[in-house]
């Protein structure tokens, strides 16, 4: 995938200009911390199956979030995930179900609403229940990460343009370091996709490529 700094939104007059950020000192970069956390958002069912009308083709997100996985688990760090699930009369899905109604497939206790096989959680993982796109607005997530002595989130999952840059605008207001590979999350359109990994490295986080997770863990034991 290109540097976010090449994103071009493809219209004359909306294009994103690297050098407009870059010149106004923008982007700099936050790095990983001593406790890295992985969240991994909304690989539900849901949303990995491109059949269902939320769904789309993540099959590289879910490999990079598997190898990610598995090496925040070898190195017994802090693994949360997120699903969104609405009671049978979504009285709790507010406007939000009005904006996006395929969200009525959403419903609490059906296959639709856990995570992907190919990701599930193990053991104590946690899978935090949301209700709206930021993985920290009415939950207990910031519990969580204080409780675990947290200090850099990596974020995996989709979409990107959605829940996956919600979480990382909250995660830089509560004090993380956040960092997005942005291999590891996919949305259902490349411009979107391409344009909020753009505005995330310029604002909120550092987006860079799973593999410079790996590296930092396996050489920071």
């Amino acid at each position: 995938m290109d540097s976010p700094h090449d994103v071009n939104a493809g219209d004359g007059d909306a294009e994103y200009e690297a050098a407009d950020y870059d010149d106004a000192a923008f982007g700099a970069s936050v790095g990983l911390g001593d406790r890295p956390a992985l969240l991994v958002v909304d690989l539900i069912n849901a949303f990995t199956d491109p059949e269902t009308d939320l769904g789309s083709d993540v099959t590289d997100v879910l490999e990079q979030t598997a190898r990610l996985l598995a090496a925040f688990r070898e190195h017994d760090l802090p693994r949360y995930f997120t699903t969104v699930a609405f009671e049978e009369s979504y009285g709790d899905a507010g406007r939000f179900i009005e904006k996006v109604p395929a969200l009525r497939e959403l419903k609490l206790g059906t296959e639709a609403v856990e995570v992907d096989d190919r990701v599930a959680p193990e053991g104590d993982e946690r899978v935090v229940l949301k209700k709206y796109a930021s993985a920290f607005f009415g939950t207990d997530l910031q519990t969580e990460l204080t409780t675990n002595g947290v200090d850099t989130l990596v974020i995996t999952g989709v979409t990107t343009s959605g829940c996956v840059r919600a979480t990382a605008v909250d995660s830089l207001q509560h004090g993380y370091r956040t960092v997005v590979p942005a291999d590891a999350v996919g949305d259902r359109a490349e411009g979107p996709h391409r344009a909020n990994l753009f505005d995330i490295d310029a604002k909120y986080g550092d987006v860079v490529a799973t593999d410079a997770v790996l590296e930092h863990l396996s050489t920071n034991d």
